[in-house]
This record gives C-alpha cells, structure tokens and sequence, in this order.
C-alpha cells in the first residue's frame, strides 16, 4: 500500500511517519502531484501558519489536486483546518471540502488550546474500538460544528474534533502524540 504525505512547507511531519512506520507502513513525504494521484492513502498533517501554507498549496497547484482525490484521505491539525472554508488566522480562503469555517478561541481561557481532551459523540469507522478517548491537542484555532462533525470535543465551547465528507477523514488532535488510541485511528484509517 503506496502512502503519501502531503508536503507543504508545515511541521509536524516527522512524527507522523514515525507513527506510520510503528504501523508497518513507510510513507513517502511529498509534494509532486503524480506520486499523490497515485497513492492508495494520503495524509495531510501539519503545524503552522494557514494563509502561508495555502500560499504554498496553490503555487505548487496542489489545492485543486487535493479536491479532486478519490482515495482515503486524513487531514490532521491544520490540515483539518485547511480542508474547512475559510480560517480567520490570516483570513485565508481554504479548500472548501468541509462546508464549515476555522475561528479563533476567544480569548477568555487559555489559548492555544494544549493537552488532553476527550473525543465525545464518535460518529465514523475511524473510530472503531474507541470510547470517548482522551487525544492531544495543540491549537488557537478551531473548526466550528456542522453537518460533517464526526467527534467533538470541549475546550472554551464545543467544536469540531473530527470531521467527515465523500473520502475525506480529517481529526484536529494529533492521533501521532496520543498513544494507542492516537495509534487505532491510524490503523483505522490505514484499513479503510
């Protein structure tokens, strides 16, 4: 099985392929349009900056490939957020897949959201064997609920944990720092 992950200049990509290879699975990282048309699965994780990595995704022409993609998908963190409509960090148009918007934690706790949180209201394969697990969590940003919402959790309100349309899977914690369950979503998605 040919597994990609999309490079765009985001981090965080290190320990993903660590997570893959504990799996048995050796990723490739990259950003050529044919090596991720020609993947069974891609992943899409990253840290950074939203308008810069779409700055990015659309200078290489990766935002209409990722669109037009057939195949198991899985977006992590941002790259959950950039698969939404728009982000209010940057006020960046997004890819539009999810048919929800990215906002900022309003500043009445802390903020970036950092530490464990569970998933509650699983709705999805991805989450086969899981009962409101706690995931590790690292943001500012968060994707509101809507027709797509898969998993939420709390943290200031309610948002979008995980979200789900066609073959796109997309989770806001890194299930790559969050242990065995962090590890069964993985496997999950891997098996699709």
């Amino acid at each position: 099985m040919k597994t990609a992950i999309i490079k765009y200049n985001a981090g965080n990509v290190t320990s993903v392929i660590n997570a893959l290879e504990r799996l048995g699975v050796t990723p490739i990282l990259t950003d050529e349009v044919e090596e991720i048309r020609s993947a069974d699965k891609i992943i899409f994780p990253g840290q950074g900056e939203a308008s810069t990595c779409m700055t990015y995704l659309k200078a290489k022409g990766l935002d209409q490939v990722i669109r037009d993609l057939k195949q198991p998908f899985l977006g992590v963190c941002l790259g959950l957020q950039l698969l939404c409509k728009h982000s209010e960090e940057g006020d960046t148009d997004c890819l539009g897949v999810f048919d929800v918007n990215v906002r900022k934690f309003p500043p009445l706790d802390k903020v970036p959201h950092v530490g464990w949180n569970k998933l509650t209201d699983l709705k999805s394969p991805l989450f086969k064997g899981l009962n409101e697990p706690f995931f590790y969590y690292v943001h500012s940003y968060y994707a509101e609920l809507g027709e797509q919402t898969i998993a939420q959790t709390d943290y200031i309100k309610t948002f979008s944990a995980a979200l789900h349309k066609d073959n796109f899977y997309a989770v806001q914690a890194h299930p790559e720092k969050s242990g065995k369950e962090g590890e069964l979503i993985l496997k999950n998605f891997l098996e699709l």
